[in-house]
């Protein structure tokens, strides 16, 4: 028998459609991305339209003199034990705020990030509580929003007024933006958790705090970890800078050197934060390799 009298697999029988073929593209969907370009190309060109920028001024020969003026100010930087010991004493302080700020908003993240994510595997197929949930995950994606939409420098100042100056209003107002940026990161990991081995230990009848801890967690953590490091190298350069407003640490000796002019302090400070942002990124970068492994 030869090949050719087979009849095409593809072929569609009598009295049967044939295979469906893939629709073309949208030209709509197309004219609306082109549109949605132009409109942002339109409104970067406005933008160096409108914003008075003096390039001319900033590149010029007198422009160019004065930054380089203040900035030979710096060097040669201040090594007087003393001042390299206080130096050294605001770097420690900043670094216990980026670390337990960072940890804080950690726990405080994860907790709304139950609440806010869409569907954990611990609430599915409570039917009881539908409602109840769908009010509760509205508030905390408020409380979220309103987290991470303040910046730390703005929640400090706020801050200051009830816990004074220090750095106690530092740490507390890296905490709370970073709550609301963890959360929302770890919402979404939530939501983004397999479902199948939790239905599995729910049809056993684990419980929502058993099939978090053996099904969820499990799947997630890895996740988590990272996001906090990743936040907490933000969160170090963040907590150097909330000194400005008198939140403690290398920002507030930043603050008070430049403002009379101390420009060789200036510059150990300076130094002392880079210095401090490359330990904290080297350290966050080496753990991150070893989860990798």
């Amino acid at each position: 028998m030869g090949f050719a009298s087979r009849p095409h697999d593809d072929a569609a029988a009598p009295g049967q459609t044939g295979p469906e073929l893939p629709l073309p593209p949208r030209p709509r969907r197309s004219l609306w991305t082109i549109l949605a370009l132009l409109a942002l190309a339109a409104l970067v060109v406005a933008s160096f339209v409108t914003l008075d920028l003096q390039w001319r001024d900033l590149f010029s020969a007198q422009g160019l003199g004065a930054m380089g003026q203040f900035v030979r100010g710096f060097f040669p930087p201040e090594t007087e034990p003393g001042f390299l010991q206080a130096t050294a004493r605001a770097a420690l302080e900043t670094l216990a705020m980026s670390l337990l700020g960072t940890a804080l908003a950690a726990v405080g993240g994860l907790a709304l990030a139950l609440l806010a994510s869409a569907a954990p595997a611990q609430a599915r197929g409570q039917r009881g509580w539908r409602g109840g949930r769908t009010a509760l995950r509205g508030l905390a994606l408020a409380i979220l929003n309103l987290l991470r939409a303040v910046p730390e420098l703005i929640w400090a100042v706020l801050l200051l007024v009830a816990a004074g100056l220090g750095p106690m209003a530092g740490t507390l107002a890296l905490a709370l933006h970073t709550s609301g940026v963890l959360g929302r990161l770890f919402a979404q990991s939530l939501e983004s958790a397999a479902p199948e081995v939790a239905q599995a230990l729910r049809l056993r009848g684990a419980g929502a705090l058993q099939t978090f801890a053996w099904a969820t967690w499990p799947q997630i953590a890895p996740q988590l970890l990272s996001y906090t490091l990743y936040r907490w190298e933000n969160n170090i350069r963040a907590a150097a800078v909330l000194g400005i407003v008198g939140a403690g640490g290398l920002g507030q000796m930043l603050s008070y050197h430049l403002g009379l002019f101390h420009m060789r302090e200036t510059g150990t400070v300076l130094l002392a934060m880079l210095l401090l942002v490359a330990l904290v990124d080297g350290s966050s970068f080496a753990i991150r390799r070893v989860m990798a492994r």
